[in-house]
C-alpha cells in the first residue's frame, strides 16, 4: 500500500515510529506536509498536489495535524477522503474534537462521566459559575490550550473569580470545571485503535503540579483498566466518531470522568510506558480498513 503521514516534522518520535511501522509490514510510505499541500478542485477529479507532483496514487493516509493548523490540516485530510483514500482519522472527527466544549457536549449526550462544566458567554455573575461546580478549588481551561498550557488551578474562592474576571476581560472563552481531589494529580490515558484498547498509562504530575502531561515533567507508568474504564474509553471514541484516539480519564470516587479525546495522540509516552508497539497497530488498522 501507498501510505502518507500528514505531519510537519518526520523526525518527531510518533512519525518516525509510524515511518518505521509501515516499512516493516512491506508498505510504501512518505512524510507529507499538509501545510504544503495545494489541493485541485474539480468536477469528479479532486487531487492533491505537492512538491511539483499529484499524491493520486495513494490508499491511506495518516493524519498527523497540530491543534495550530488544525482548519488547513483538516481540509487536505477531507481532500483525501473525497479521492476515496481511507485515513485513520476522518476529518469530521478531528473538528469534533478539537472543539473542547462541542466535545464535551458530545460525551454528555452518551451519558459518560465527566467532571461537572460550565461555559458561558463572558457572564458578570461569577459567583454563580463558582457555585455551579461546586466551588474552589477548581480548574479554568481556555478552550484553545493543549499540552497542559491555558489550564488553571484556582485554590480559592477570590482566586477562582480573579482568574475568571480576568479571562473574561481578554474575552477568552474559557470552561470552569470541579476538581477532583481524589485523582491526587494523575489522569489515565488510554489508546483506543478501531474499538479496542491497545494500551493505557497513569501519568502523575511532578510534586505540586496538578496536571499530568508528560510535556509538564509527569511521569507514566503501564495500568490495567478496570471494566468501568475500559468500557467508558471505548464508548467515548466511539461518541467522537475517532478509530485512533487518546483518552484521558480522572479516576473518582464516582466512577472514570472523561478529561478530553484527543485525535492525534503522542506514541511516546504510551508506548515506553507500557512497552507494546502501538505504531504497528496503527499500521494493521489501516490493513484491515483497506
Amino acid at each position: 500500500m501507498n501510505i502518507k503521514i500528514l505531519s510537519r516534522n518526520g523526525n518527531l518520535y510518533s512519525t518516525a515510529r509510524l515511518v518505521e511501522a509501515a516499512k516493516k509490514r512491506k508498505h510504501n510510505v512518505e512524510v507529507i506536509d499538509p501545510l504544503k499541500c495545494d489541493l485541485i478542485i474539480e468536477k469528479k477529479k479532486p487531487s492533491v498536489y505537492y512538491k511539483g507532483r499529484y499524491l493520486s496514487e495513494t490508499d491511506a493516509i495518516i493524519p498527523r495535524i497540530g491543534a495550530s493548523i488544525t482548519y488547513y490540516g483538516t481540509a487536505v485530510v477531507r481532500q483525501f477522503e473525497m479521492m476515496g483514500c481511507f485515513t485513520t482519522t476522518e476529518s469530521q472527527a478531528l473538528v469534533r474534537s478539537r472543539d473542547k466544549l462541542r466535545s464535551l457536549q458530545i460525551l454528555s449526550r452518551a451519558r459518560l462521566g465527566l467532571p461537572k462544566t460550565v461555559f458561558t458567554n463572558y457572564s458578570r455573575d461569577v459567583e454563580e459559575i463558582i457555585d455551579h461546580v461546586g466551588g474552589a478549588p477548581l480548574i479554568i481551561k481556555l478552550l484553545e490550550g493543549t499540552q497542559g498550557l491555558g489550564v488553571v488551578l484556582a485554590e480559592t474562592k477570590n482566586a477562582a473569580e480573579s482568574v475568571i474576571e480576568a479571562f473574561n476581560g481578554l474575552q477568552a472563552r474559557v470552561i470552569v470545571q470541579e476538581f477532583i481531589k481524589e485523582a491526587k494529580g494523575a489522569d489515565i490515558r488510554a489508546f483506543i485503535i478501531d474499538g479496542q484498547v491497545v494500551g493505557a498509562m497513569k501519568r502523575q504530575g511532578k510534586e505540586g503540579e496538578f496536571r499530568s502531561n508528560l510535556h509538564r515533567g509527569g511521569t507514566a507508568e503501564v495500568i490495567t483498566l478496570s471494566d468501568e474504564e475500559e468500557n467508558a474509553a471505548i464508548k467515548a471514541a466511539k461518541a467522537m466518531g475517532l478509530g485512533v484516539a487518546g483518552v484521558d480519564m480522572l479516576q473518582s470516587a464516582r466512577g472514570p470522568l472523561i478529561l478530553e479525546v484527543n485525535s492525534s495522540p503522542g506514541l511516546e509516552g504510551i508506548e515506553k510506558a507500557t512497552g507494546k508497539d502501538i505504531a504497528k497497530s496503527v499500521i494493521r488498522y489501516i490493513e484491515r480498513g483497506i
